[in-house]
């Protein structure tokens, strides 16, 4: 009976330890993962049949209350896509058939993408074209090779262009004299524009060899006086448009071509004098210091030219400096433009050995003022069919010959 007794304690023992929940540590979870709580309260809920009936029911109608208003929008985008020709597939997007489209295309006229031309339709539309291609289209079309076709003179244009281009590009003090007759080679009264253009382009990219294209426009004004007037006139444009806009660089340079144009006797000492009147009469810092920049290249010049009228600039420099309304920086600037008039304009007397290239019976003065009505002739720039190509040609071999 004893041993009986102590098996069973034993076993009640064992079977209220294995009970017992095992202890897990403070912080960490245990193994076995949680139900969700949504799960929870189902398994914890008795709900009847009669409710899930119900709640089945009107999920049924949420459904339905859905699918009516899809179709009835359906429906409306149906209405409206009819009025605009259009049709919906079954997800009701629009179709656009890709077929459709490019029958369309297809059986519309092509459009014009020719290139623009003017003065005539040429191949080369005035872009660039390579030089061997230019050979080959001159060896197969008959047209390139007739000069009265607007393509030959396209392609004579653009070589004119370009010929003129590289000469003035090329030109220094040392080489003045072979640049000129290769330049006359050219037709140059054709395209006068085209000179003006690229002296005046070169000149304003390096403003400190203005006295060598002022040389180059010297010579030619004597055998050609237009293409001097044409230079001369579009300097001064470009002086009177960057003066209004006070664009103080653009003035500096134009004032320094002007200059040298004067040295060269090109252009008359009156309109140095009016450009010197204009920029002291209401007096600022930049004009100040353009008007001594432009004295300093022509003032030598302009002692020999017109001594009255250089002294009445200088004058006013006196009375400007005696103001003493500008900066201190312009006041001395004036004060090493006396130094410099009294040192004899050392250095910039006038025309340089090397340049001085046209003798003093030769000379064409052209008679400017600020004040007239001024022309640019862009026109000039810009290719035009010639229908006497062909005589304006020989009429310029034969000056060509005298020259």
């Amino acid at each position: 009976n004893i041993e009986e007794r102590k098996h069973a304690r034993t076993y009640s023992s064992s079977i209220r330890n294995s009970m017992r929940p095992t202890p897990t540590r403070r912080g960490r979870r245990s193994s076995s993962p949680s139900p969700p709580k949504d799960r929870r309260r189902r398994k914890s809920s008795s709900s009847s049949p009669k409710e899930d009936r119900r709640r089945q029911q009107s999920e049924e109608d949420d459904a339905a209350d859905d699918s009516e208003e899809e179709e009835n929008g359906m429906r409306s985008k149906r209405r409206r896509l009819r009025e605009t020709n259009k049709t919906l597939d079954e997800e009701g997007e629009i179709i656009v058939e890709e077929k459709e489209r490019k029958k369309r295309e297809e059986k519309s006229p092509a459009k014009n993408t020719t290139p623009r031309n003017n003065g005539g339709g040429g191949r080369s539309g005035g872009a660039y074209v390579p030089p061997f291609k230019l050979a080959q289209m001159m060896r197969d079309n008959n047209t390139v090779r007739d000069a009265s076709s607007p393509e030959y003179q396209r392609i004579a244009w653009e070589a004119l262009k370009k010929s003129i281009n590289g000469l003035v590009n090329k030109i220094n003090a040392s080489n003045v004299k072979n640049i000129v007759p290769e330049l006359f080679s050219e037709n140059v009264v054709r395209g006068k524009g085209l000179f003006a253009r690229s002296v005046m382009k070169s000149q304003m990219a390096s403003p400190q060899f203005s006295p060598v294209f002022a040389a180059l426009v010297a010579v030619t004004n004597t055998k050609f006086p237009e293409l001097g007037e044409l230079v001369v006139k579009r300097v001064v444009l470009q002086f009177r448009r960057a003066f209004r806009r006070n664009d103080k660089s653009v003035c500096v340079a134009a004032t320094k071509f002007l200059a040298s144009l004067v040295n060269q006797q090109v252009v008359h000492e009156l309109l140095a004098l009016e450009l010197c009147t204009l920029l002291l009469t209401q007096p600022t810092d930049d004009s100040v210091e353009v008007a001594i920049e432009f004295i300093k290249e022509c003032g030598y010049a302009l002692q020999d030219l017109s001594p009255q009228g250089s002294h009445g600039i200088f004058e006013r420099f006196r009375g400007i400096l005696h103001e003493g309304e500008i900066d201190k920086r312009t006041q001395f600037m004036i004060e090493g433009l006396f130094a410099f008039r009294k040192s004899g304009f050392e250095g910039k007397k006038g025309v340089p050995e090397e340049l001085d290239l046209v003798d003093e019976d030769d000379q064409i003065v052209h008679e400017i003022s600020l004040d007239d009505e001024l022309e640019a002739n862009s026109s000039l720039d810009v290719f035009k069919f010639d229908p006497n190509y062909e005589e304006n040609e020989k009429k310029y071999s034969e000056v060509k010959k005298e020259i």
